[in-house]
């Protein structure tokens, strides 16, 4: 059924993943390919909720991406369950650091996150990230610089703690 906008929200991930993958043909062997979910990031706010389950199996088997990188900042994002999905060979970067409030991430928290989605995914495939950019529009998000370098150096952190350095 489509909507006032001419779209089939039951289908519109079919057509996407149809547009990208026809984008993504005849690329070079040596190029990679990952793609982000975005889900808003507008001056601190979002403007969509809900988890991958809906599109995952589509979108993760049948995407001719190498990776994707994947919102996973806050409860709106779902669980980890969706990733049983991603192939063998294909690389998730989990978005657990959110970019649009100041409140730093607890390290154990983070660590424990990955390792729930570790369960689904080889611990080897999965990378760590903030969910979005920190200036995804002009008016960028309500941080200071010294609040996103913050951000940015607990990745770090927790990525040596992760994987090594």
């Amino acid at each position: 059924m489509a909507t006032g906008f001419g779209v089939d929200p039951e289908h519109q991930h079919e057509v996407n993943l149809g547009v990208v993958n026809k984008a993504l043909a005849g690329r070079p062997d040596r190029l990679t390919v990952t793609v982000h979910m975005c889900r808003g990031n507008y001056r601190s706010a979002w403007f969509s909720s809900g988890g991958y389950d809906f599109v995952a199996e589509a979108v993760f088997s049948g995407l001719q991406a190498d990776g994707f990188f994947l919102e996973y900042d806050d409860d709106r994002s779902g669980t980890f369950e969706p990733l049983r999905f991603v192939p063998d060979g294909k690389i998730v970067v989990l978005g657990l650091v959110t970019t649009k409030t100041p409140v730093l991430e607890s390290k154990d928290d983070l660590k424990r996150r990955v390792e729930q989605a570790a369960r689904f995914v080889d611990a080897d495939r999965l990378c760590l990230s903030p969910q979005c950019g920190f200036a995804s529009t002009v008016e960028g998000n309500a941080l200071t610089l010294d609040q996103q370098r913050a951000k940015l150096e607990l990745v770090v952190e927790t990525a040596a703690d992760l994987w090594g350095s």
